[in-house]
């Protein structure tokens, strides 16, 4: 039987990141609006990556870990995932700051379509966003990577098999 190493948390994280990352980049190059399909499609991405993280590394460690330190696995990528995210998302509204008002104006569009607001509401709503975009932008990715990464960690640690260790299968009955 050939034994494994396991996938760091770490390596998880940046793996996870980065696939998150370039689908991100794809949809912004392409020209594809990030809501929508496309946005539900990133969110199956970030589930799916780390469950199947999650079941990697309970194989490497040959199905001996508990429900517990599987899922912790599965949110300690998710953090490293986190940071990676936003530290990339914060660089690229700094670098392209023509994409944040592309944002903005996109908002004001859809808010005059609705027509429940009134101009002088839409560019009170709309100067409250720019003020503190990078604050929303933070506590957006934080909280959906939260809950997403709780879902894709307890999904991942549900589905590994569990063969818990027993100390006694390592005692030695020679005298």
């Amino acid at each position: 039987m050939s034994t494994q190493k396991p996938i760091t948390h770490f390596i998880a994280g940046i793996i996870v990141a980065a696939i998150q990352i370039i689908y991100s980049l794809a949809l912004l190059f392409s020209g594809i609006k990030q809501g929508g399909p496309t946005g539900w499609i990133a969110y199956c991405i970030l589930v799916i990556s780390l469950a199947v993280f999650v079941n990697m590394y309970g194989k490497a460690n040959h199905y001996q870990l508990s429900f517990g330190n599987l899922f912790g696995y599965g949110f300690k990528a998710t953090a490293i995932a986190m940071l990676i995210v936003i530290g990339f998302t914060l660089i690229l509204f700094t670098a392209m700051p023509d994409l944040k008002e592309k944002i903005f104006d996109e908002a004001r569009k859809q808010m005059e379509e609705q027509n429940k607001l009134s101009d002088e509401e839409i560019d009170k709503a709309l100067s409250i966003a720019k003020k503190f975009f990078y604050v929303f932008m933070v506590g957006g990715i934080l909280l959906t990577y939260a809950i997403l990464g709780a879902i894709g960690s307890l999904i991942g640690a549900a589905i590994t098999k569990k063969n818990p260790y027993n100390p006694l299968d390592q005692l030695d009955m020679k005298q």
